[in-house]
Formats: C-alpha cells, structure tokens, sequence
C-alpha cells in the first residue's frame, strides 16, 4: 500500500507543476494584462465557458491515463520511472498521448479562461515543444524498450488525433472504455 501511495504522488507531481506552479507563476509575474480582444463582455463570458470546457475535457485526459499506470503497472507516467509494460488500454487505445493532450487542453483552457497571454504563450510553446520531443526521444526509446509491439501499436494508433474506435490488438479481447 506505500508504494502504490509513493506510485500516486509521483504520478501527480508533474501534472500538477505543469498545470497549477507554472501557470500560477505565468499570471502571478507576467500577466498584468488580459488579451485586448477578448475584453467586451460578451468575449469574456464565451472565452471563459471555452477555456472551463476544454480544460475539463484536458482534465478528463489526465483523470483517465494516469490510474492505468499504477494499476496495469509497477512502474509511473514519469520518465524517470517509466511503465515496464506498454500501455494499450482505455484511452490508449484511441490515441497515443493522451497525457501530453491532457496537459495541453488544461494549459489552453486556463489561458482562455483567463484571457492569459502569458498561459497562452506557455501552453504554445509547451505544446510545440513536444512536438519535437515525443518523436524524437519518447517515441525512439518506447520502440526499443517494446520493440515490434510498440512499432504495431504506432502504425494503428495516431499521435494526436484520437481515432473513432478503438484499435484491439491481436489476440487481446476488448475491454470497455476506461
């Protein structure tokens, strides 16, 4: 039970610098002002209910990848203490990162919400980030940690763009969606 508790904290902490520290820090020091074409009052209420929609949907994301780890695993979401067995559950099954959408959609929603050029900037440089980093470094050593099962997994499964169904691998029975 300490460990699975030990597995918890880790699993959370960066999700949470990266979605409470950070913009926290962004709005607290940078951002004095709100974005100028978001301040009519119509603007602001659409621009709030978007940014609460989209970070709840980057919520449900997180909420939905980070207890598959810790229950399908020994291991985290954290790179430092990665999964010891390829994830192809729940939501992974529709897209490949699922967890880095998550963090992205909160990051957007706050800065809409918001109106937070800063949070904005960050989440756009965050996500840009990634897109580079996930092909080049997380991608390579998933493919040689899982070998032919990952490079399976990555031929039917997109990146980003979740797919309509669920791909089963062979020989797998499908579960319900978790």
């Amino acid at each position: 039970m300490k460990e699975l508790h030990r597995r918890w904290i880790v699993s959370l902490m960066l999700p949470l610098v990266f979605l409470v520290g950070f913009p926290m820090a962004v709005i607290v020091l940078k951002d004095t002002n709100r974005i100028p074409w978001l301040a009519a009052h119509p603007l602001n209420i659409l621009s709030m209910i978007c940014g609460i929609l989209v970070g709840l949907l980057g919520l449900w994301l997180l909420i939905a990848t980070i207890p598959l780890y810790l229950r399908l695993t020994a291991g985290t979401n954290m790179p430092w203490e990665p999964a010891p067995e390829l994830i192809i559950e729940g939501v992974y099954r529709y897209v490949r990162n699922p967890m880095h959408m998550g963090v992205f959609l909160v990051m957007l929603g706050e800065g809409l919400a918001l109106r937070s050029k800063g949070m904005l900037s960050f989440a756009l440089v965050a996500a840009l980030l990634h897109l580079f980093y996930i092909p080049l470094s997380e991608e390579r050593g998933l493919e040689r940690r899982f070998g032919q099962a990952y490079r399976d997994y990555k031929a039917q499964v997109p990146r980003w763009i979740p797919r309509w169904t669920p791909w089963i691998p062979e020989g797998k029975k499908q579960e319900p969606f978790s």
